[in-house]
C-alpha cells in the first residue's frame, strides 16, 4: 500500500497544483455557461443537402424569431420567451424545410446540455453546461450549428453585445487568444464533471 502511495503521490500533486492554477478559469468558465443562452441546430445528416438544409433553417428562424428575444433583460427572460413561443419557433422551422422541398420532421426544445470548447468568429465560448434552444431536423446525426441567443451575437454578431452580460474580466477571458492553450484542460475538468453529475 506504502508503495502506490508513493508512485501517485506525485501525480496527485501535479493535479493538485494545476487545479489551483486553473481554478480562476474555471470558474469564469462556469460563470459566463450560466449567463448566456445558445441556439443549438443539429441537421438530419453530414449530407451536403442537409448541412446546407441546416444553415436555411437557422437563418429563417433568427430572422423569424428576433423579436421573440429582443427585449430579454436576462437570461430568465431569454429561456421564458423561448419556450413560451416554441410553437411558433417550430413553425418556422418547419416552413424552412418545406420551402426547400424537404419533409423532415424537426423538434424544438429548451434544454441544458454540455457543449465543447468553441469558437465563433471573433470570440470563444468555454466548455461547459448551457441553457440552450435546440432545433433538432430529421434525426439530428449531422454536425451542429451554434450560436448565442442571448445576449444577441446570433444576430448582430458583434461581441459588444456582451457588455451587458459579462464582467469585463469575462469579455477578456473570451476574446483574448491568450487563454486558448488552457482551454482544453478545463475542458476536460468540466467534461469529467458533467459526467459525474450523469452518473
Amino acid at each position: 500500500m506504502s508503495k502506490r502511495i508513493y508512485l501517485f503521490a506525485p501525480i496527485f500533486l501535479v493535479f493538485c497544483i494545476l487545479f489551483s492554477f486553473l481554478s480562476p478559469m474555471i470558474i469564469t468558465s462556469e460563470n459566463i455557461s450560466q449567463k448566456v443562452f445558445r441556439l443549438h441546430i443539429l441537421a438530419n445528416s453530414d449530407s451536403t443537402e442537409d448541412q446546407n438544409l441546416k444553415l436555411n433553417v437557422r437563418d429563417y428562424v433568427l430572422q423569424k424569431s428576433a423579436s421573440i428575444f429582443e427585449n430579454a433583460d436576462s437570461l430568465e427572460q431569454a429561456i421564458e420567451k423561448a419556450n413560451s413561443n416554441i410553437d411558433e419557433i417550430e413553425k418556422y422551422a418547419k416552413q424552412a424545410i418545406e420551402k426547400l422541398g424537404y419533409d423532415y420532421p424537426v423538434s424544438v426544445k429548451v434544454d441544458k446540455e454540455y457543449f465543447d470548447t468553441r469558437t465563433y468568429d471573433n470570440f470563444y465560448m468555454p466548455a461547459g453546461v448551457y441553457n440552450c434552444l435546440k432545433i433538432i431536423i430529421g434525426e439530428g446525426k449531422g454536425h451542429n450549428w451554434w450560436c448565442v441567443m442571448y445576449p444577441s451575437v446570433c444576430l448582430s454578431g458583434c461581441t459588444d453585445d456582451f457588455d451587458s452580460v459579462l464582467t469585463d474580466e469575462e469579455k477578456e477571458f473570451i476574446t483574448s487568444s491568450k487563454f486558448v492553450p488552457r482551454f482544453k484542460i478545463v475542458e476536460f475538468y468540466e467534461y469529467v464533471k458533467y459526467k459525474i453529475s450523469e452518473a
